[in-house]
């Protein structure tokens, strides 16, 4: 429950509980996040978190970027830009989004090729290391030796 300033008013800062409650997300992720570095707690006298409740909206932005398949590293290192002293805006999001939007569409875009190679390789079925576009696109791996390798070399 939200605890109640002495004028009535309610508390600026949410427990771990709250938060998770609010957010939707489980107290175990709030405490990864938080040794992540993509969001920070206070501590209280009782050396419990209290986080300010702009974090919800910080929450929501790490739910959204990585529904979207945006790694936590790349979140995190968007929002450590950001301040933690205060929600994020229209213009933060804007920005973040923006720069994902780049990310997922150069996804899109290998994803949509893969999609259009497979079609081809289904019908031979070969998946040969030396010749299969899919497995080794311009046989450019054969230079690199044997050993497993990457099927979007160029993604990385």
């Amino acid at each position: 429950m939200t605890e109640k300033c002495p004028n009535g008013a309610m508390s600026r800062e949410l427990s771990v509980g709250e938060v998770a409650e609010r957010s939707g997300v489980a107290v175990s992720t709030l405490h990864f996040y938080e040794e992540k570095g993509l969001i920070r707690s206070q501590r209280n006298r009782g050396n419990q978190r209290r986080y300010p409740r702009g974090i919800l909206r910080r929450v929501a932005v790490i739910k959204v970027a990585q529904r979207t398949g945006i790694p936590l590293a790349e979140i995190a290192e968007a929002l450590a830009v950001l301040p933690h002293d205060r929600p994020l805006t229209v213009k933060d999001w804007s920005a973040l989004s923006r720069t994902w939007r780049r990310t997922l569409d150069e996804r899109i875009e290998r994803l949509t090729r893969l999609r259009d190679q497979l079609d081809g390789c289904i019908g031979c079925g070969c998946l040969s290391m030396q010749e299969c576009p899919l497995r080794n696109p311009l046989d450019t791996l054969r230079a690199e030796g044997p050993g497993p390798r990457l099927l979007e070399p160029d993604a990385v």
